[in-house]
């Protein structure tokens, strides 16, 4: 089996697209949640929030023939991938060219645009709308595939289309491919965009904040006072490699992947089972041949939902113990559905490299339904540690556990 580390990282979030500028904003409590007014017009929907993107346009060098296949999904998905190749000094490399890379990539859905094209089709019989490119940019492996030509990367393509997993799931399954010596190199994250149809499918299920005139105060993870999730958008993908194949070239390594699990509850379609998240953390664990013990902090889902806290802190408690640091940048961001993962990752290796570890932003106080944990909070916390865990949780009962080593 190979080692296999990760030497570009890359993503476009609602605070930012570098680390130093979503730092800042992390240090500085800011979130990116806003009161959406164009959403008035639908209004059976009770939450007005959200965090977009407000600045992204597809970068000038890309053509036109390039965007004709992509959706928003995709172009956040093809612009982080382009800024973790670039970070990876892979950007233009014909090495990557000759099938030894592979993506592993999902989101929630495709371009919902392109869904509502079809839809007038069969509503009203009409087809203006449609054009040869209208499916690509709807189907579900939308991003993996608009990545993999992009790039004209010839390695095999994993579709990952399981909602809040997407992203972890990509990584998980990347990281499987080259420990395995199928691939040599991967791209793998996810992405997403924003759409009112997203918030919908929450607010149906009782489950989004209502917040609307005090935005800066919502998405509230892990809080007694919380009211439900903030939908966000974004993009994030990690560049990995076999540890032989890095040192072969003289990469940079930000960081090790030693572990990954992931399972099903098996039991409810959007009702968390702690008992298989808490496995899916052991699993991660048993695969890194780690001891709880070894893990200094979790990223946690913490999406904001009571349901969703309570089994996860619950099961985070049931590996750890009450020693547990954990927060969740949800609290800035919402939740980015099929960027989540991928997003989250990329902060944990930075956390773990820079000694400092964000807060969840709005946590007063905790739900005291919530597993007992090191809740962080306030301005952070500086700390050394040598390994992170990232876990994510999607309607199905998808659970994921990704564990990141400090590169030495």
């Amino acid at each position: 089996m190979h080692r296999v580390v990760v030497t570009g990282m890359g993503g476009i979030s609602a605070l930012g697209s570098d680390w130093p500028t979503i730092q800042a904003n992390f240090q500085a409590g800011h979130n990116a949640v806003c009161t959406m007014r164009e959403w008035d017009k639908y209004t059976e929907l009770n939450t007005r929030l959200a965090a977009p993107i407000k600045t992204f346009t597809a970068p000038s060098h890309w053509t036109r023939k390039q965007l004709r296949s992509m959706g928003r999904v995709s172009q956040l998905a093809v612009h982080a991938a382009e800024i973790a190749l670039e970070d990876a000094g892979l950007l233009g490399n014909i090495d990557i060219a000759d099938g030894r890379m592979g993506v592993a990539c999902g989101s929630s859905i495709g371009s919902t645009p392109d869904v509502c094209a079809f839809a007038d089709m069969l509503l009203n019989g009409v087809t203006d709308r449609l054009n040869a490119n209208s499916y690509v940019r709807m189907m579900p492996h939308t991003t993996a595939a608009n990545v993999g030509i992009f790039f004209n990367l010839k390695g095999r393509i994993i579709p990952t289309s399981s909602a809040c997993t997407s992203g972890s799931q990509g990584i998980g399954y990347a990281f499987e491919a080259i420990r395995y010596g199928r691939q040599a190199m991967m791209l793998a994250g996810g992405a997403e965009e924003l759409c009112p149809s997203e918030a919908s499918v929450f607010d149906a299920l009782y489950a989004t904040s209502q917040k609307n005139e005090t935005p800066e105060l919502t998405p509230r993870p892990y809080d007694r006072m919380r009211d439900g999730l903030v939908i966000g958008e974004g993009g994030g993908m990690l560049v990995l490699e076999s540890l032989e194949h890095a040192q072969a070239r003289g990469a940079r390594i930000h960081a090790e992947i030693v572990g990954f699990g992931s399972n099903s509850d098996g039991t409810h379609i959007t009702r968390p089972e702690p008992a298989t998240m808490r496995i899916a953390m052991e699993m991660a664990l048993a695969d890194a041949g780690l001891p709880p013990s070894a893990i200094g902090y979790v990223n946690g889902h913490g999406t904001a939902t009571e349901q969703g806290d309570i089994a996860e802190t619950q099961a985070t408690h049931g590996v750890f113990g009450s020693r547990m640091t954990i927060s969740s940048q949800k609290s800035y961001l919402g939740h980015t559905l099929g960027a989540c993962g991928a997003l989250e990752s990329w902060f944990s290796i930075e956390m773990l490299n820079s000694d400092w570890y964000a807060p969840t932003l709005n946590l007063v106080e905790v739900d005291p339904l919530c597993g007992e944990l090191d809740y962080l909070t306030g301005n952070g916390r500086v700390a050394s540690h040598e390994y992170a865990m990232s876990n994510n949780f999607a309607f199905g009962g998808v659970n994921t556990s990704l564990i990141f080593r400090r590169w030495p």
